[in-house]
Order: structure tokens, then sequence, then C-alpha cells
């Protein structure tokens, strides 16, 4: 695992946007910059939006935000090609050598879900009550997500709303204040910062994190069900020809074409070396 360089990179890309045109707005004016910088508003959209998503969700689900959040900044490679290739050799060698010949394999499997998945084949599980298993898996693990990504997306939907919040006491106080046409201006500019803070909060972090996180979940699940259709495929008794012919259908076009390519090279070299 690695980190996730799209997500620090849009991260470093969206804020520094963001300060550069404040720099721009204000010719290189850094009192202007700095009135940015307002703790009260600040307070008011994070503590608010921060406080209203606990209230939304049950606290053993809440207290692993930060696990959930350290997702979107690690990549953790999961490439279907491999995992095809892993199922048609343990195809292969479930077609010499028995499924009992898997055993062997199962310890080099890194996978849990692959693992279990195998372990149940070799077990001589009945082949309906292994999909059953793996599904119901795999069912829980795209609810488990889908809480994390729904997370995210309740903060990203009330921070505007905080913002807005924010915005209505400061000119709420501003015009309570009035003493000077300048100093009044000043108090409004200062106000609309909570639903600057807001709308960036929810646009700039939150929501991007819930597509992120979205992106990730659909991207294992398709990892999970290529390993249960190769699972099945061998539990059947499948030829190793026709499981990968079945699993490079979850492959894209592209990924298609590089495989057929990859296996014509590869015939090629053994012809070759054969010759």
């Amino acid at each position: 695992m690695t980190l996730d360089l799209s997500t620090i990179v849009g991260l470093v890309v969206g804020w520094g946007s963001l300060v550069i045109a404040l720099f721009i707005e204000s010719s290189g004016n850094i009192s202007s910059v700095l009135m940015f910088l307002q703790l009260s508003a600040f307070f008011i959209v994070f503590g608010g939006t921060l406080g209203a998503t606990i209230i939304s969700y049950p606290w053993p689900v809440f207290k692993n935000i930060l696990t959930i959040l350290k997702q979107a900044f690690i990549y953790k490679e999961m490439n279907p090609s491999n995992v095809i290739q892993t199922l048609v050799g343990f195809a292969s060698k479930a077609r010499r050598e028995g499924l009992l010949g898997l055993e062997d394999e199962i310890a080099n499997v890194d996978d849990a879900f692959l693992k279990k998945g195998v372990q149940l084949v070799v077990d001589g599980t009945d082949i309906e009550l292994v999909r059953s298993i793996l599904e119901t898996d795999l069912s829980f693990l795209e609810t488990r997500h889908k809480m994390g990504e729904g997370m995210f997306t309740t903060l990203g939907g009330f921070a505007p709303t905080l913002g807005i919040i924010g915005t209505v006491m400061g000119l709420v106080n501003a015009l309570a204040q009035i003493e000077t046409a300048a100093k009044v201006a000043h108090a409004i500019a200062v106000a609309f910062i909570a639903t600057f803070y807001g709308i960036s909060f929810a646009n700039l972090i939150f929501l991007p994190i819930a597509n992120k996180l979205k992106a990730k979940t659909a991207e294992e699940v398709l990892i999970r069900e290529v390993m249960i259709e190769g699972i099945l495929s061998i539990s059947a008794g499948d030829n190793p020809r026709i499981v990968e012919e079945k699993l490079k259908a979850f492959l894209s076009p592209k990924e298609q074409e590089t495989k057929a390519a990859e296996a014509t090279a590869g015939a090629s070299g053994g012809g070759a070396t054969g010759a």
C-alpha cells in the first residue's frame, strides 16, 4: 500500500488555487488575504458540521471516521488481471490434482476473502452454499463501505448550511453595532467568510473524499465479484480455459486486449523456445 497521490494532488491544487485567487483579488495585499482567516467562522462551520454528523450516525460508526478518512489517502493496488491469473492457476491445479490439491495454495493467499472462498471449496462445501456465504460477505462489505461514504456526504451536505448560519449570525452582529458605513461594510464582508468556509469545505474536502471512497468501493466490489465467479467455477470443475474466459468478462475492453496480447506473446515465446 502506498499514498494515493490523486487525493493529495487534488487537495493541493484545489486549495492552492483558492489561495492564489485570493492573492490576485487582493492585489497581493497580505492583510486582505488574512482577513479570510476567521476563527469564529471556522468553529461555526467545522464544529457545527461535525456535531450535526455525530447526531446523524451511531457512535460506534462515527468513531471510525479517521480510519475511514485514511482510506482516501492510501492506494491499495487491486488488479483484476492478477486475480484472474491466480484463479486460473488454481483451476489448473484443481484439474490436475483435485480440489484437495489447493490446500497447499491457501497459505500463500494474502486476501482474506479469497482464502475463505478457496478453503470452503477445499472443504467440499456445496457450491450454492459457497455462493451464499461469499455473496453475504460481499453484501456486508458494501454496507460498511457505504456507511463511510455516507458520512462524508453528510459532512458535505451540512457544511454549506452551517456556513449560511454563520453568515446570518455575523450579519445580525454587524447590524446591531451600526456606527459608520465603513465599519458595517467590513463587518458584512467578514460575515460572509462563514459561507465561504462552508462551501469550500464541502466541495474541496468532504464531497471529493466521499466520491473517492465510493470509487474505491466499486473497485473492491468488482475484484470480489471476480473472485466469487472464479471460486464457483473451480468448485464446479470447469476447464481452466473456460474459467479464464468467464472472468475476462469483468475486464474492460482495453484490459481484455492487453491480456490477449500478453497471452499471444507468451505463446509465441513458448513456440520459439520449443523450436
